[in-house]
């Protein structure tokens, strides 16, 4: 529990009465800034992505299965077009590829972007595909390691990890399917997307 130790641990400031942190807040101070964990957990939910914690492998799996419950989906209705994610995220081998009447995509990512709750992707995940040719459901395995304040943070480290820089890289930003989609998502493919974030002290 030691993410969500560190996201929800105690304020020193909630023993104070509400007009000595209405002060320490006023306009002429600094905002606290808000963790980068906690700063992508918030953005991510507002652009309607669905969030499940997982403290280690077995809830990973737990949480796996209850996306499948919620949606009536069964393991031959995921897509995974990376066998790596199967191992590295100890997924059980009963899930299959299918390619062609699968409902939701399975895959990892390159990083978290707290800034605007973003997700970042590359060919790694999605090969030279665009978005709209995956399902409109998508479930996003991660872990504590990903977060990064903006997308500048992501691409330097992927820069920076990479022999060979990935192609195709693009953010999954909006999550809400059934919204009209505005001037500034012009253009973006809408996905239904549950995340599962793995503690990273488990990797």
């Amino acid at each position: 529990m030691k993410f969500f130790n560190n996201l929800f641990k105690g304020n020193p400031r909630t023993n104070k009465s509400k007009e000595d942190q209405e002060r320490e807040q006023s306009k002429f101070m600094p905002k606290v800034k808000v963790a980068i964990e906690e700063r992508f957990i918030i953005n991510f939910i507002d652009n309607g992505g669905k969030f499940l914690y997982s403290e280690n492998y077995n809830e990973l799996n737990e949480n796996l299965s209850l996306i499948l419950k919620e949606n009536n989906w069964i393991k031959e209705d995921l897509l995974i077009i990376n066998d790596k994610i199967k191992s590295n995220y100890k997924l059980p081998n009963s899930i299959k590829v299918n390619q062609e009447n699968s409902k939701c995509f399975v895959t990892d990512c390159e990083n978290l972007i707290s800034n605007d709750g973003s997700v970042l992707i590359s060919s790694n995940q999605i090969e030279e595909k665009n978005l709209s040719d995956f399902p409109n459901n998508l479930i996003i395995l991660s872990d504590t390691k990903k977060f990064k304040n903006n997308i500048g943070e992501g691409l330097a480290e992927i820069k920076l990890k990479s022999k060979k820089i990935p192609s195709n890289i693009t953010t999954i930003k909006n999550f809400h399917i059934s919204q009209e989609k505005d001037f500034l998502s012009y253009g973006t493919n809408a996905k239904n997307l549950y995340l599962i974030l793995l503690e990273k002290g488990t990797i």
